[in-house]
Order: C-alpha cells, then structure tokens, then sequence
C-alpha cells in the first residue's frame, strides 16, 4: 500500500490554492471593468455577435458625428436666411416711406445710401462660413460665394460693374431719338394712316397690342419684322374716342398710352385734334403719339431699363450685357451677349453646376439615411434680394433733369414691390423651408440611432457584461475557501514523525 504523507497533501493543497488565486484575479479583473474578458477570444462563441454589435455601434457614433455637424451648419443657414429676411423687410420699409426728393453730391437719396449699406450687409451674409467653408458656394466651399461690393457695383479693372451695365443698357433702351427704339410715321402725303413701329431689338418698348375706339378706323397689328401697328382713319373720330396703344417695358412691366380725339385746338395732354380731313386727324395723331411715347421714355423707362440690367447682371449666367458693336454704340445695338470674365463682374463666385441646389451637399447621418443641405448665394430669392437692393445703390440722379423725382419714385416702387415677392417665384421662406426639412430628418436620425446604440450596448453588455453582485458573492466565497485551505496547509506544513511519536516514560 502506498502512504501518502504530508509531504504530498501540501502540495496539493498549494496547486488548488494557485488555481484559487488566478480565479480570484480573474474575478477581480471582471469586478473593476465590468467585462467578462479583456479579448474576444475570452468570449468564445459569442466573439463574432460581440465583434459585429461593436462595430455597428462604430458607425452610428460616426453617423452622430455627422449629424452633429450637418446640424451645426443648416442652424448657421438659417440664421443667416433670417438676417436676409430682416434686411429685405427694412429694404422694403425705406424705399416705401420715402421723404422729399432730396439728392446729395453724389447725385443720391439718403435711401440709397441706406442700399448700399444694406447691399454690404447681405454680401457679408452670403459669405458666412462655418469651419472654414462657405456655406453659399454650393460644392465649392473654399471659395468665396460672392464679390465685393466695391467690384459688383463699381467694376474692377476691365470688368464693368453694375453701374457700368445700368449707363450701358439705358443707352440700348433709349434709342437714337430718345422714343424707346420706337418710331411714328403717316404713309405719306394725304395718307390716313399712322404707323407706330418697333426697331427688331430687344430693347426699348415693345409693342404688344392696341384697343381703338375710334370711329371709322381699321386698326392692325402688332405684327411684321420688326413688329409695328397700323391706325387707318377712313374717316373723322368723334370727339372723345380714344385708342389705347399697350406697351411692354424692358423690366417686363407695362405701360399704356391712350390718346383721345378733341376739337379743340391746342389740344391738351394725351389727346389729338380732329383735323379738316382724316389726313390732317392723322397728322395730329402721330404728333400726339410721338410725344406720349417720348415723354414715357424719359419717366417710366429709366427705371425699367435699370431693373432689366440689374435682372440679367444678377439673374442670368453668364450676365447678358448689351452687344454695342465696334467701336461701341449702344444705342444702336440690336442683342444682348453673354458677358465674360475678361469684360465683367461675375457677382456670384461660387460652384454654379447643373445640379439642384439641395444636393450640393449631402451627409449619411444614419445607416440608411441621407440629408441633402446645400445652399447657393444665387438661388433666385437670394440673387433678386441682392439684384434689387443693388439697383437702388448703383443709380444716380441728376438735380437738373426735370424728371429725376419721377424715374427715382418709379425706380422705388418696382423695388418695393419685386422685394415683397411675386406669386410663382421663390422666397427666402421656401429656403428656409427647405434647410427646415433636413434639419427634422437630421433630429429624427440622431433619435433612431440613440434609440438603437441603446439596443446594440444592452445586447453587448449581456454578451461581454458580468453580473457584479454575483462577482462578489464568488470573490467572497472564493476568499473563505482560500482562507480554509492555507490555514490546512500551514498545519500540514508543520508536522513530522516526532508529532506521531508517544513520550517517553521516565
């Protein structure tokens, strides 16, 4: 038989005391970290699910991050759309509370300095940037999104600025003889009939079409290359008849001039005297018409020509400028051309591609949800704010022209009214609403994905997590028996043959 002695059990005791003592740090180690191991392979065959759920919630902090920046940015837009707004109303505030005509050295009201301050202001806006990147220049959003004021109104260098193209295209609108590139005629000697006709050219007045009540006339038109309309009196009107010519103005705005048949001779405004004959009633009437048209060239067309330069300086891409020839004549010219960097100011100077303004930018901040947020300085809201305030900058009056008063006043009500914004067209609000959108998909994102790192960590922690209260229960046990077991061991430790030998008797 083999005798085991004290010997062997100590050492065995000491080896489960040593297995003891590594599940006692084991245990420890779970209790301070709260995971059921330090590696995936402790894991076993949960390492893979453990794996995958940390790499998911990965992504969403990533997607958070995005959103947080996304967030960050449509905030910013908003604010500085509005800024605009504000800038707008008070636009449209000034120029519809206007006092005396009362011009300064510089040939201007005090409303239009207030534009020029006001122009300053929403180019400062539209060149706002967050973390380096300008928020109006679409994908091009380390440059720029528009000129300077100075550039935009004054020109640099060759580049004709606004001012230049106002001068430029009123030129091309007057004509030769200051009647809106229009001209009156009667079909020569003894003729009945008079002719009011267009020169073919975008320019000016254009005809669009004539109401006559005048008695015994046959009345044509607009029609032909270039379009005019043709009055025929096959006989005397009656006193009080009138015709009324409709005319377009380069602005796309309207005007009507109606002319009346009197006996009385000097007639009075806007009428013409029945002559002896028809033809000598035709005379007087084309006198009549070439005055109406010429007086509406000196009040109404100013201010129409400066909003269709303004128009298609700010509106257009390239800006269209009038084709003068050379050398340059331009109030003979007869089209618009595209303008070009070597010749003038491009306002907006950030990414003008093809694709929609929205989706310039777009950002993941969800595992399948996108968020367009672009924004372009030159959006039609945002390039009629600045073209309408511009124009009120940009012009000029002079203290002797009789009709100052009348183009400035003209000049103001189409700016008031462009700014209050036309049925059909687009406004800062529907901007505004547009950045309103993505920032709901952004906060509705950031909710799902809070909503789901919530599940993924409860999965996680129930996969790498230890149940600390039972940890502690373990540790505690495991602490007993380690106590027990080297308390035997030491007793072990100190026994030999002598503890088993009897004393002996005396």
């Amino acid at each position: 038989m083999s005798i085991t002695g004290p010997g062997s059990i100590t050492a065995l005791n000491l080896a489960a005391q040593n297995n003891m003592f590594t599940q006692l740090d084991t245990l420890s180690t779970e209790l301070g970290t709260g995971e059921a191991s330090q590696t995936y392979s402790g894991l076993g065959s949960q390492a893979g699910l453990a794996l995958s759920l940390e790499t998911q919630l990965s992504a969403l902090n990533g997607y958070n991050n995005t959103a947080s920046d996304v967030g960050t940015t449509l905030t910013l837009g908003q604010s500085v759309l509005t800024q605009l707004g504000d800038v707008s109303n008070s636009a449209q505030q000034t120029v519809a509370q206007q006092a005396a005509f009362s011009l300064n050295s510089d040939g201007q009201t005090a409303a239009q300095q207030t534009a020029a301050s006001d122009l300053d202001q929403i180019l400062s806006l539209l060149n706002t940037q967050v973390g380096g990147n300008y928020l109006f220049s679409g994908t091009a959003v380390n440059q720029p999104s528009v000129a300077s004021t100075s550039d935009i109104l004054n020109g640099n260098g060759t580049q004709a600025g606004l001012t230049q193209i106002i001068s430029q295209r009123l030129q091309a609108d007057e004509g030769v003889g200051d009647m809106g590139r229009l001209s009156t005629t009667v079909g020569g000697a003894g003729s009945s009939t008079v002719t009011l006709s267009g020169d073919g050219s975008p320019f000016g007045f254009q005809l669009a079409s004539v109401n006559s009540g005048l008695t015994g006339a046959a009345v044509t038109g607009p029609s032909g290359t270039p379009p005019s309309i043709a009055v025929d009196l096959g006989s005397n009107p009656n006193a009080g008849d009138s015709i009324a010519f409709n005319l377009t103005l380069p602005d796309g705005s309207s005007q009507t001039i109606t002319l009346q048949a009197t006996t009385a001779s000097p007639p009075g405004a806007n009428q013409f005297t029945i002559g002896t004959n028809a033809a000598a009633t035709a005379t007087n009437l084309q006198t009549a018409l070439t005055t109406a048209v010429s007086n509406l060239a000196q009040t109404a067309l100013p201010a129409a020509s400066a909003m269709a330069a303004a128009n298609n300086f700010f509106n257009s891409d390239p800006p269209q400028i009038v084709d003068a020839g050379s050398p340059p004549n331009y109030a003979t010219a007869m089209s618009l051309t595209n303008g070009t960097a070597a010749n003038t100011v491009f306002w907006y100077t950030g990414e003008n591609g093809s694709t929609p303004t929205l989706q310039t930018a777009s950002a993941q901040v969800g595992p399948s949800i996108t968020v367009d947020y672009g924004m372009r300085a030159n959006e039609p809201a945002l390039s009629a704010l600045v073209a309408n305030v511009a124009v009120l900058a940009a012009t000029t009056y002079s203290a002797s022209d009789p009709n100052a008063q009348t183009n400035y006043q003209t000049l103001c009500q189409s700016v008031q009214a462009n700014l209050a914004g036309q049925s059909g067209t687009q406004s800062i609000s529907d901007i505004e609403g547009d950045l309103a959108n993505a920032q709901t998909a952004v906060s509705d994102a950031t909710t799902l994905n809070t909503q789901t790192q919530n599940t993924l960590q409860d999965m996680v922690q129930n996969i790498e997590g230890v149940n600390q209260n039972q940890i502690g229960e373990q540790i505690l046990t495991l602490q007993n028996s380690l106590s027990a077991s080297m308390s035997v061991t030491a007793r072990l430790a100190q026994l030999s043959l002598v503890n088993y030998l009897a004393p002996s008797s005396g």
